[in-house]
């Protein structure tokens, strides 16, 4: 007569009682907190450069929707507009100051303009300064001061009065810059709490199954990042431009903290889609996914994956939502290729071993 409690050990999941599943995940909540909490402290020091990478798309909508398109015309045709990137040492010309700056014990009002000079300092290091005096209000300030422009980083990091957005109470740019911090903080964590996750389902899979762990944490997180990135780089500039483009009669001001939950849950949103393929990997290693599963339900994920476009897109028509939804078809897709691939029938640890005596 075989053994019942050999039989036991070879269901999965039977080992614990649910009291002991609500503990398991209290415990591992307790870790993803502390971790995410660790985080936080190590993205708080960084925040602002966060936010400032995360407002990088909608300034670049903002400067376009708000400005006037001026061809560069003028009395020989052999006008031009150099780029920042594009200035060189001795080149000339007026440098306005798009807000209120101070200078030494002086503020120079927004508007203000000034002759100014590509050249380097005593140190050698390349900066824009002054060839003129300026005037203001309370001071003359004389030539020769250095302008607040670094060429030696991009112009997309320092938004111009038109490019930045606003904020309406006092403690906003605190609660922005911890909520940055907190996004990012998740971010970061994914892979450590990807692992809890595995490590909270791993006691309903067979042993041989839990070896899945490493391939599916790398995965998914590495297919978070680029569902990410996808959303930062591919998704939300179109949307945004064509947003702010209905609002070209309007003076916009776009409030800070609207904007960045908006892009942070596309980005987050865009990461878990992603996720697709990777879980479909581990469950066709398992046994659970086949192939033959999702083709047979494609009409209904098609129905899935088009609620889910509609509610992550940041418009209602047609054209965008299709953006969203094109590519999580394409995972679907990939998905049925993946199980196809890899996809293994379901054995017990007995069934693995003899296999694998084989």
């Amino acid at each position: 007569m075989a053994d019942p409690t050999a039989e036991i050990e070879e269901q999965p999941g039977s080992q614990m009682s649910f009291l002991e599943h609500l503990d398991e995940l209290r415990k591992r909540l307790v870790r993803s907190v502390i971790v995410i909490i660790l985080a936080f402290g190590v993205c708080w020091i960084f925040s602002d450069k966060i936010y400032n990478f995360l407002s990088v798309p909608i300034r670049e909508a903002l400067s376009e929707a708000s400005r006037r398109q001026l061809p560069v015309e003028g009395r020989t045709g052999s006008e031009t507009v150099l780029a920042l990137s594009n200035i060189k040492e001795g080149d000339s010309g007026r440098y306005i100051f798009d807000r209120a700056t101070k200078v030494g014990a002086t503020v120079v009002s927004a508007g203000a303009s000034v002759a100014a000079t590509v050249a380097r300092d005593e140190a050698g290091k390349l900066g824009l300064f002054t060839t003129e005096p300026l005037i203001t209000n309370n001071a003359i300030i004389s030539a020769g001061v250095r302008l607040p422009i670094e060429f030696d980083q991009t112009a997309i990091g320092t938004p111009n009065s038109d490019e930045r957005m606003t904020v309406t109470t006092t403690v906003e740019p605190f609660t922005l810059y911890a909520t940055v911090a907190l996004y990012a903080a998740i971010a970061v964590s994914v892979p450590f709490l990807l692992w809890q996750i595995w490590g909270f389902i791993s006691p309903a899979l067979y042993k041989h199954e839990r070896s899945y762990v490493t391939p599916f944490i790398a995965l998914s997180s590495i297919s978070f990042v680029v569902g990410a990135a996808f959303a930062y780089y591919i998704l939300f500039p179109p949307a945004a431009r064509y947003l702010l483009g209905l609002g070209s009669d309007f003076q916009l001001l776009l409030k800070a903290s609207d904007y960045l939950d908006f892009i942070t849950i596309i980005m987050l949103a865009m990461g878990g889609i992603f996720q697709m393929p990777a879980i479909t990997y581990v469950l066709a290693r398992i046994g659970i996914v086949t192939p033959k599963l999702l083709i047979k339900h494609w009409k209904i994920s098609l129905v899935i994956i088009m609620i889910v476009a509609a509610v992550v897109s940041p418009t209602g028509d047609i054209p965008n939502m299709m953006l969203f939804a094109t590519p999580m078809m394409a995972l679907y897709v990939v998905s049925i290729f993946v199980a196809w691939f890899f996809g293994k029938r379901r054995r017990t640890d007995a069934e693995a071993q003899e296999n694998t005596t084989i």
